[in-house]
């Protein structure tokens, strides 16, 4: 394990408990100790009293629904105060303590916890771990008496809260939330890869998945397929007190009932691609929602998806493409939208429009921002944030100097969040086509950023601007950008231009410019070599090691290299790709995507469709993320 390696608790639920937020939480455990950290999985033997959860809190059967962290205590008990607190003071030596939030009911123990563990932030000798909440819902869907107190109440003890959307974050920073970070809800997809779709030819079948709630908008569903004959429906979930009797009286009426069946329960993991095959579009008609990954799930089985837009789902379903996107509470909307579905052409055409989610990139993103919440260096940020000190002059202080002065200054003229970038701007991704860089210009005209470069640069330097803003922003736009692209590179300009103030370095020599600088070490935020000075197959090793001393644990490494045969001067083909990307790994790398994935198949397509041994037929840009 690298000395850059955080020693992480993780507070939340997990198998035998059912449910997204446990597959996030087994996920998410999984994820760190991927990245090469030291994780603890700390969850309950009982979590919830039966009169807040009246369903099943347990996967029935007992089988697991994604494969359970091995390093997991359940030591925690609701009914047990004792063991909130005894728990806690076995996490002091822990570098940073990871809460997940779900109901405001819990957190009189979370906090117990917290301050057992002696938390940074309130505690006595504040030389405490640091303590990080993931919010899922900041307030729950019903809320009730006392929610938002209890809220401020944590929000209060924590270094800083994590939400997965501005709506939450919003909602987080008005509840007193000391510094909120936004991040995308990775995907967690329980069920194993989709099953072959038998033939079928008869009406179109619905499915809504998952627990009955009021704000889960069934009841509005079937209200619309009341008008509309030619659409079946398939409820399958836990039907919950009031809200499941009213879908129960619903299905009843005789307009509906030969069109509906209610399958009641929780549905098992290793049930779901079965289900999925057998029907045609997943329906998500939610009155309210925060952030949800089951449009994900329906199009990782191929399924068009017919979502309200609200919470997550206008950025997930692409209206008219690969399903249709109706207003919150819109009953003459949905029959519209049931009547477009019946028709058998259009639910064809929806299908075909449907493609996979990526599985992989979100989380790189989502850990990145999650180690630098939890990393001693964001704390030490955030402790000169409060007060000023004095510090020995060094080379790290003069590349800070002119980051104070930009934030010092006003605010800047372009705001760039990561929901504005997306997700076709990818921090690692092949260049192949040049409509591909023209549209990638275009794009950065779009959001106001200054001119300049050629095409093919404008390309490489939004990805890395990309990985930037998704991982290296702390929302105060303080990071420590080395930029080594040369003059002819747009990326030093745009991360000027959004508030940044970039450190720009020509190579000019055989040195490298880190060399010449003389930086401390782990010092740096970001390093930027990218077209039309990136790296090439002779001096990439040299600009991994390099980086490795230089970038702080979480730091970003962004660079391209030129993709073609061995007789085009300084190029790299696929399997040297892979080579880079082995060599990274050894000096403390992450890649920010999935080479084996779609990026790996675009390389191997772009090498297919020349004949040219002079010349280099593509770009790569590989972004790293230290560990």
């Amino acid at each position: 394990m690298s000395d850059s390696a955080l020693k992480v608790a993780v507070v939340g639920p997990t198998h035998p408990y059912k449910g997204g937020v446990a597959a996030h939480t087994t996920t998410l455990a999984h994820q760190l100790a991927e990245a090469g950290h030291d994780v603890t999985l700390v969850s309950w033997s009982h979590l919830y009293p039966s009169r807040l959860y009246p369903g099943e809190q347990a996967v029935p059967g007992g089988a697991p629904d994604l494969p359970p962290f091995p390093r997991t205590v359940r030591a925690l008990s609701w009914a047990r105060p004792d063991t909130w607190v005894r728990t806690g003071r076995r996490l002091r030596g822990f570098d940073a303590v990871v809460v997940v939030h779900v109901i405001p009911a819990v957190v009189p123990a979370h906090l117990a916890l917290l301050r057992a563990a002696g938390v940074g932030r309130t505690s006595s000798t504040g030389q405490g771990p640091r303590s990080v909440v993931i919010a899922h819902n900041v307030m729950p869907h019903e809320s009730h008496p006392g929610d938002s107190a209890l809220m401020r109440s944590l929000f209060s003890r924590v270094d800083a809260v994590l939400v997965h959307s501005a709506e939450q974050a919003r909602l987080a920073h008005d509840l007193g939330a000391p510094r909120v970070s936004v991040a995308e809800l990775p995907p967690h997809l329980p069920g194993g890869p989709a099953e072959e779709r038998p033939p079928y030819a008869g009406p179109t079948r619905l499915l809504a998945l998952g627990m009955v709630r009021e704000y889960k908008g069934v009841d509005l569903l079937l209200q619309a397929l009341a008008q509309v004959p030619d659409v079946r429906l398939t409820v399958a979930g836990e039907l919950w007190g009031a809200s499941g009797e009213r879908v129960r009286a619903l299905a009843a009426d005789p307009r509906v009932r030969d069109r509906v069946s209610i399958r009641s329960g929780y549905v098992p993991a290793e049930e779901l691609a079965g289900l999925f095959a057998s029907h045609d579009v997943l329906a998500l008609t939610y009155r309210t929602a925060t952030a949800s990954q089951n449009a994900l799930l329906g199009q990782a089985h191929g399924m068009p998806v017919l979502a309200s837009e609200v919470g997550t789902f206008g950025a997930q379903v692409r209206d008219g493409v690969d399903g249709l996107l109706v207003p919150p509470g819109d009953e003459a909307s949905l029959v519209t939208a049931l009547k477009q579905l019946a028709d058998a052409d259009e639910l064809a055409r929806l299908r075909a429009g449907v493609r996979p989610p990526d599985l992989t990139s979100p989380w790189a993103t989502y850990v990145g921002i999650l180690e630098a919440l939890a990393s001693p260096s964001t704390a030490a940020a955030d402790d000169l944030a409060e007060e000023e000190r004095t510090l020995p002059t060094t080379v790290k202080d003069r590349l800070l100097a002119p980051v104070r002065a930009a934030l010092a200054s006003k605010r800047p003229p372009i705001e760039l969040t990561r929901s504005d970038l997306p997700n076709w701007v990818r921090p690692s991704d092949v260049l192949a086509d040049a409509a591909d860089a023209d549209e990638a210009r275009a794009f950065a005209r779009e959001l106001g950023l200054p001119r300049g470069g050629d095409a093919v640069a404008a390309w490489a330097a939004l990805g890395a601007l990309a990985a930037v803003v998704r991982l290296g922003d702390d929302g105060h736009h303080s990071a420590v950008i080395l930029d080594e692209s040369g003059s002819r590179s747009p990326l030093a300009r745009w991360a000027r231009a959004i508030g940044f103030a970039p450190v720009e370095l020509e190579l000019t020599g055989p040195r490298s410019s880190v060399a010449v600088l003389d930086v401390d070490t782990a010092s740096l935020d970001v390093i930027t070599r990218l077209h039309p000075s990136g790296c090439d197959a002779d001096d990439v090793d040299e600009a991994l090691s390099q980086a490795s001393w230089a970038l702080r644990s979480g730091g970003l490494l962004s660079i391209t290299l030129p993709l073609g045969p061995a007789t085009a001067e300084g190029a790299v083909g696929p399997v040297e790709v892979r080579g880079v990307l082995a060599r990274a790994h050894d000096l403390g790398f992450v890649l920010v995507g999935d080479l084996d994935g779609e990026i790996g198949a675009r390389m191997r397509e772009a090498s297919s469709g020349t004949h040219r041994e002079d010349a280099a037929y593509a770009l790569v840009r590989l972004t790293f993320r230290r560990r």
